[in-house]
Parts: structure tokens; sequence; C-alpha cells
């Protein structure tokens, strides 16, 4: 029996030891200690965590976003988006240039009018470009506020309701472009002339952040061709759909939208093309290519 105790190496000993009433080597009185300090120790670690949420979380707008940094105001984007911003189908081949005209007329599904009916969320705000909307304090207790509609006929020919091509189908491509949604931006037209190109220089900006496209490359200047606009009060963005109060406060915003028709593309090119938008508080920065602008390049074959 001797030989069988000394063969277990101790461990059913360690296990118990009846003599010293140990368990694991530690009486009951030391394991009562260690599960104090532990308890006690993470729910210190546990304190300080809640701590330091709590504090954030007192530094947090319920309605406005504290940092407003992934795209610096304001970010310029286009449907139909592409990998590299690259645009290239044929006329005549419908498979081509499907995925574009898809996106397009999922994306302007929302500017239904019809989905826009609801007297209690949409207002009409004019059909020319008029100054900003004041709809309260972000702050204020007046609940949810209305949102300007914004039908998508205005887009006229490229709002694909009558050629539900978008132009695709003629080489006349047309891109739908919005500026991103930031809370409480309120973005300022132009005051001079001294910042547009010749295009718009001579125009009136007084309620509207105007768009203007042309060619990137000096090589493609004559290859353009004519750039038409669809809107609501011309080339632009109208003043009276911002500041944008939230997701929030207006979940059922929509952005005003501006179209861009390329009526006159040559044919067999590879074309770059960048549009930017125009007022006193947006800037550029060549690093970020949807800062205020965008560049595109279009190939179209017939």
């Amino acid at each position: 029996m001797a030989g069988k105790k000394d063969s277990d190496g101790g461990w059913r000993t360690f296990m118990w030891n009846s003599e010293k009433r140990e368990f694991l080597g530690r009486t009951g009185g030391s394991w009562f200690k260690i599960f104090l300090f532990y308890v006690i120790f993470y729910g210190c670690l546990a304190g300080i965590f809640i701590g330091t949420i709590q504090a954030m979380l007192l530094t947090l707008n319920e309605y406005k976003p504290t940092y407003q940094d992934r795209v610096a105001p304001p970010g310029l984007s286009h449907t139909p988006r592409s990998e590299k911003s690259e645009i290239y189908f044929e006329k005549s081949n419908n498979s081509t240039y499907k995925k574009y005209i898809d996106s397009m007329a999922a994306f302007l599904e929302q500017y239904d009018f019809i989905k826009q009916s609801d007297e209690m969320k949409y207002e009409n705000c004019g059909d020319v470009a008029a100054p900003y909307k004041d709809r309260g304090n972000l702050e204020s207790e007046l609940g949810q506020r209305k949102s300007c509609r914004f039908d998508r006929k205005l887009l006229k020919s490229c709002s694909g309701l009558d050629d539900t091509s978008f132009g695709f189908k003629e080489g006349k491509p047309c891109l739908i472009v919005k500026l991103n949604r930031i809370v409480n931006f309120r973005p300022k037209a132009p005051s001079s002339n001294d910042s547009l190109p010749e295009g718009l220089k001579g125009k009136s900006f007084d309620n509207l952040i105007p768009i203007y496209c042309k060619n990137k490359r000096e090589e493609d200047e004559s290859k353009i061709g004519e750039i038409k606009y669809y809107g609501l009060g011309g080339p632009g963005f109208p003043l009276q759909y911002y500041p944008y109060y939230g997701k929030r406060l207006q979940p059922q915003y929509l952005q005003p939208l501006v179209a861009i028709q390329f009526t006159n593309l040559t044919m067999g090119e590879e074309l770059r093309i960048e549009c930017k938008v125009y007022g006193d508080n947006i800037d550029y920065n060549e690093k970020d290519r949807y800062q205020g602008r965008f560049d595109v390049k279009f190939t179209v074959k017939s």
C-alpha cells in the first residue's frame, strides 16, 4: 500500500490534504482572501472602465457628431460609381453600361415624387434657389423636422423617367451628383467671381452652390463637347436644402441633386473630366479626390 501511495506522485495529497485541510495547497481562509482580492481588483477595473465611458458620454451631443472628419466638408460624389472612377461602355452594346444605369435607377427611386407625399415629413421649398431653411436649433424640443421635396423630374433628360438608359444608349451619358451630408453644415455661395472658372463668371449665385465640369487634361479640351446641367435653380445646389439636421431629426432628408450630361464626347478616346463645386467655405485637397471635387475618366465607343 505504501508503494502505491508513493507511485501517485503525491498529487492526491496536493488535491486534498486531509491533515492540513488544504485544497490545491491552500486552506479555505487562503482561498477566501484570494477570491476577495480579485473581486475587489476586477471591481475597481470595471468601475474605472464605466467611469471613463460615462465621462466620454457627457462630451457627446445627442444630435451632432463631435467629430466630422470622415470626409472634409464638403465631399462631392457621383452616381454611377465605378472602379478607379473609370466609365467605359459601348453605346451599341447595352450589356456594357447596364450596371451603370441600374445603379442610377436604384439611387433615384428614393426621389420618386410619390415617396415624398407625406405632408408631415416633406414640404415644397420653391422652384428657384432660395436662402437657408431654418428649422430651429438642433437641441430644441421641436422633434423631427420636415425636409424639402426634390422631385427627380427636375433632372429632366437625366431623370430616368423618359430615357431609362440615362443617355448611355445615345453615347450621351449622365452623372448624378450630390454633396455629402454633414450635420448643421451651411455651404456658402461664392461672394465674388474671382474664384469661379471662366464658364461661370458673370453669373449670379446668391443662393446656389454652383458646379462646373471641364477637361482635366489640356489635350482633351476640344474633345469634351457641350455639358448640360439639370437641377433646381441652375447648375448647382440650392441653399434651402441646408442645413441638414441629422438622421434623428430628419430621417427622411433628401439631398438636392445635379445631373450632368455629356452630350458630345469624342468617341474612342480616354477623356478625363473634373467637376468642382464653388463656395466661400469650400476647399480642395489633391490628396482627397472627393473633397469639393471629383474627376472621372470616360471612354465611349460606338
